[in-house]
């Protein structure tokens, strides 16, 4: 996987991670810039273009964005695509609201895509792929080297952070939580691509 997107994960979890602290709440979709087209609307003016998160006070900005409605796109070479934007494509996951939709179907449209919701209910972050939740992390309090671990689960599947946790009883599904250094971890949903590298 590219440093970039390695970079844009780390970004973004630890803009959450801010958000979270403040009660707030964002969705984050990274993909490929192009595969974007058509798959949303704009709800307010884009008042900045050709941005890319890592300038100097895009975090600064992003924390304010966030206040809006709709999600922010990011590319995976970390450019802002669009923000406050309506995804066309949502898909209703019973028991929650339009950003879980939202992320539910974009990532199920739009192939080797993540989003990344940061709930302003609970302060935890969910990471989507492939229409589903790949996992749950309380990212307010977690550590930053349990975030790492996170990044390098999402862009190389590097199941070190399941190892740590333990986690191998949760891909079996006899347990659907564990503890990660205090803070809670749920893993779900990539049970599959879990158990393939697990394996390796």
């Amino acid at each position: 996987m590219a440093k970039k997107e390695e970079n844009v994960y780390d970004f973004l979890l630890e803009t959450g991670k801010k958000l979270a602290e403040k009660n707030m709440g964002a969705l984050f979709v990274i993909a490929d810039s192009k595969k974007f087209e058509g798959t949303y609307e704009i709800l307010y003016p884009q008042i900045i273009r050709d941005q890319r998160i890592f300038e100097k006070g895009c975090q600064e900005l992003i924390l304010k964005l966030a206040e809006l409605d709709g999600a922010f796109l990011i590319g995976e070479d970390g450019s802002l695509v669009a923000f406050g934007a309506r995804i066309k494509q949502s898909k209703v996951l019973p028991g929650y609201g339009t950003k879980h939709a939202a992320a539910t179907g974009i990532t199920g449209n739009i192939q080797d895509s993540t989003a990344i919701l940061v709930s302003e209910e609970t302060r935890w972050t969910k990471v989507f792929k492939n229409g589903e939740i790949i996992l749950e992390v309380d990212t307010a309090k977690a550590p930053k080297k349990e975030i790492n671990k996170v990044v390098s689960f999402l862009t190389d599947n590097d199941t070190a952070l399941l190892a740590t946790a333990g986690a191998s009883a949760a891909i079996m599904g006899v347990i659907p939580v564990v503890i990660v250094s205090g803070t809670y971890l749920v893993i779900k949903a990539a049970a599959e691509v879990v158990k393939k590298n697990w394996k390796k």
